[in-house]
């Protein structure tokens, strides 16, 4: 059987090395689709597009937010100093837009803070090796924190599930009454059209005449194809909870599907403990539907 996984959950992650400390947060809310929010520490954006799909590869729903931070040891804090040759190439790169009126000169407070412009001592005299280990462990730390929140995730799709077969039990349970309601059966319908008549036509009606108008109304109030599409409305619905996520989506949708046939069925109901059924039916559905949004 398939793992069943919400979209709801929170996680933490760090790792230690030459460069510093990690923190790794991740938090998950419900999402029609997946909308992934980043944050990398200065000077690892270039590791965004490989995050990106790792987080993807882990999700397929759910509003997900991961944030890294980096705390350096004040070894590398310790001092630092400005590239003149990059500063001196940012100021010079934008003089034409400058002299154009096309833009305002720029401040020295602003290029200061662009990336590589302040390196830091410790940097320079280790930089490759420190960057190329930072590199690693923040995709290492994501990958963790990712692991942890489809963790969590799946522990609320772990409560969800004994809801929602108790749900889809409910509206089978309902589904067999209303198949086997006698106000489902032709007989039914005619006796209450001859009663009908009776109390307006004293003098009654041809039984040929009231045969033919008993055929008809039974044909509308037919609700044998109704309930035999909720059979197969039941029976899908079990299937894709078996199978575990990503079933969401396909849940949603046949809770669409089994609010239709509820719907018709309470519509074509001319009786008053079929219509109640019908009712109650609606509302196991409605919050069948209700808990389907949490599942990826």
């Amino acid at each position: 059987m398939g793992v069943l996984s919400g979209m709801t959950g929170f996680a933490r992650a760090t790792s230690s090395g030459d460069f510093g400390t990690l923190s790794a947060e991740a938090r998950s809310v419900n999402g029609r689709g997946l909308d992934i929010r980043l944050r990398l520490p200065d000077g690892t954006g270039h590791l965004e597009a490989e995050a990106r799909s790792r987080i993807k590869a882990a999700f397929e729903r759910g509003s997900v937010s991961i944030t890294v931070s980096l705390e350096k040891p004040a070894s590398v804090e310790a001092g630092a100093h400005i590239d003149e040759a990059r500063l001196r190439a940012l100021a010079l790169a934008g003089r034409d837009l400058v002299d154009k009126g096309l833009a305002a000169p720029p401040r020295i407070d602003g290029l200061l803070a662009l990336r590589g412009v302040i390196i830091s001592e410790d940097q320079a005299a280790t930089g490759d090796a420190v960057t190329a280990q930072a590199d690693s462990a923040v995709l290492a730390v994501i990958d963790e924190v990712a692991a942890a929140l489809k963790s969590a995730r799946q522990a609320e799709g772990a409560q969800l599930k004994p809801v929602l077969e108790a749900q889809i039990s409910e509206i089978e349970h309902l589904k067999q009454q209303a198949a086997s309601h006698p106000a489902a059966a032709a007989e039914a319908i005619r006796d209450r059209l001859k009663q009908k008549i009776d109390d307006l036509l004293p003098s009654g009606i041809d039984a040929d005449r009231l045969a033919q108008e008993a055929a008809l109304l039974a044909v509308k109030a037919d609700v044998r194809e109704e309930i035999d599409r909720l059979t197969g409305h039941v029976e899908a619905a079990r299937s894709l909870l078996a199978g575990g996520s990503p079933c969401g989506r396909k849940l949603d949708f046949l809770a669409q599907e089994f609010n239709r046939e509820v719907n018709t069925l309470c519509s074509k109901s001319s009786d008053r403990g079929l219509t109640e059924i019908g009712l109650s039916m609606k509302h196991v559905v409605d919050q069948f539907r209700e808990q389907v949004q949490n599942l990826e």
